[in-house]
């Protein structure tokens, strides 16, 4: 994602202002998190006696769903295929994903970029550029929950 459009979407999302230098933490959180949420997928495809990672196995909450549909809501043209590029350098995990669930991951990663966005705004109301604090204690709360 270039730095202008990641701008543009924290705005559009949450009238927030980031830099060039919040692109890497971000790019480092959704890859993250992605890889996360196929490894449990992984889980439940083993637990069906299946290889393929199909997308009702990722463990997508109520609220993610949300912020995905807010996602794909937002008037913006962001480009996350190098989230899915990034998935590739992932020590591989034995199993595949299906194309639906392929397909999926932009929108997923999407979600968790809209629902990061809104836990900036949660943690720190007031505040319209987050800090390194805001970015630690947002990567904490997810880190809990997904």
């Amino acid at each position: 994602m270039g730095t202008v459009k990641f701008q543009q979407f924290f705005r559009a999302a949450a009238g927030l202002r980031v830099d060039r230098n919040d692109l890497k933490r971000y790019t480092d959180f959704i890859d993250d998190k992605i890889y996360d949420l196929i490894l449990i997928g992984k889980a439940s495809a083993k637990a069906n006696l299946r290889d393929v990672i199909e997308p009702w196995d990722l463990p997508i909450t109520k609220g993610l769903q949300e912020s995905i549909h807010r996602f794909e809501k937002l008037d913006q043209e962001i480009e996350l295929q190098s989230v899915l590029d990034q998935l590739t350098a992932r020590p591989p995990l034995d199993v595949a994903l299906s194309e639906a669930t392929e397909q999926r991951l932009p929108l997923i990663a999407g979600g968790l970029s809209v629902a990061l966005a809104h836990t900036f705004v949660t943690i720190e109301p007031d505040r319209k550029n987050p800090g390194t604090a805001e970015w630690n204690i947002a990567f904490d709360v997810f880190h809990l929950l997904l």
